[in-house]
């Protein structure tokens, strides 16, 4: 009896491989339930009946609305298209790098939103807008991130190697983080907490101006990256072979290279540095589907990263409410267990 089921079992997992939008509409409707146990869960806890009537307004429930609407609803956006978008970044960067290990932060740009955080925070440099707010960390955060993207751009269109490009992002991080250290050692105690805070990450706190902000900024570079799935294909094979498919290698590097930081820029300006998602979806995405087509590979992030992005904040949430955890912390603690399992149980290499 055994055997027979293993055998089913192993004959379906075949079936899906070769039919690849029945994972992709199972992910999708992970992505769903991830959304509704976000909204539905917390310290105060509604019933799916209220959460539906509330979405369509119908009922009388305030306070149920009030949750849902203005706390639990934008949050859970915020971090599915977070993790949509850093899922994207981490695997145009693998592919680009042709290398297992990078994730979305690789090229300093976190770093560069690292460090005029810090200046803002740590020193009270408030750019002469009094009191540090949230609006005003996120603009530093903004300002340093597109900053270093503006610099890796220039350097992109000067060197040819990819591998002189991942060293110089690294030493940009390493450059940014030695003065942000430096700004550590002298800053006050109650801003040194709260810069610490900042850069393990949240999603707490997002209102609709801000979602607003985030969800067509990250569709339109969602949809970009989409574009460049049949030259990423061809770039597999090496770039010799991409030219002769009329790629234009030059034009690829500095899309990927833009989208990608553009991504994680956007998404470090609102939320941090969210740690593991652009590390871990793509493989995650790979080691399921057993494919390394981009047309399928870049949806598949998507929902994934979305996915466990969404599932993480809520953990974050209501592990130890009312104290919220940094979401970092949840999703490495959780995330790479299952990325390690999974490359054990199937053997081989990435």
């Amino acid at each position: 009896m055994a055997k027979v089921v293993q055998r089913g079992l192993s004959g379906f997992s075949r079936k899906m491989r070769r039919n690849p939008s029945y994972l992709l509409s199972l992910f999708g409707l992970l992505l769903v339930i991830s959304l509704v146990l976000s909204i539905t869960l917390g310290s105060v806890s509604i019933p799916l009946k209220d959460l539906c009537q509330v979405l369509f307004g119908q009922g009388n429930h305030a306070v149920d609305k009030t949750v849902i609407l203005d706390i639990r609803l934008p949050r859970a956006l915020a971090a599915v298209f977070g993790g949509a978008a850093l899922a994207v970044s981490g695997l145009l960067l693998q592919i680009f790098f042709r290398n297992p290990i990078v994730d979305p932060y690789v090229l300093g740009v976190s770093s560069g939103a690292t460090l005029v955080v810090a200046l803002l925070m740590l020193t009270g440099f408030s750019l002469g807008m009094g009191s540090v707010s949230p609006f005003l960390v996120t603009l530093a955060a903004l300002i340093g991130a597109l900053a270093v993207v503006a610099l890796v751009m220039a350097i992109a269109q000067r060197v040819k190697s990819a591998v002189t490009l991942l060293v110089i992002g690294l030493m940009i991080g390493y450059l940014c983080s030695a003065v942000v250290n430096i700004l550590m050692t002298f800053a006050e105690k109650e801003n040194l907490h709260n810069f610490i805070l900042w850069t393990l990450g949240s999603f707490s706190g997002f209102d609709w101006g801000e979602v607003e902000i985030l969800a067509p900024a990250g569709g339109v570079l969602l949809a970009a990256a989409y574009l460049l799935s049949k030259p990423l294909n061809a770039l597999l094979l090496g770039e010799d072979y991409a030219q002769s498919m009329g790629v234009n290698i030059k034009k690829l590097r500095i899309s990927t290279v833009l989208i990608s930081s553009a991504l994680t820029a956007l998404v470090t300006a609102f939320a941090g540095p969210v740690a593991f998602i652009g590390l871990a979806s793509p493989h995650l995405a790979r080691l399921i589907l057993g494919t390394s087509d981009n047309k399928i590979l870049i949806p598949a992030s998507i929902l994934l990263g979305a996915t466990v992005t969404a599932l993480c904040d809520l953990l974050a949430r209501i592990s130890f409410s009312p104290i919220e955890l940094p979401i970092s912390a949840i999703t490495s603690l959780l995330g790479a267990p299952i990325v390690i399992s999974l490359l054990m149980k199937r053997r081989t290499s990435l």
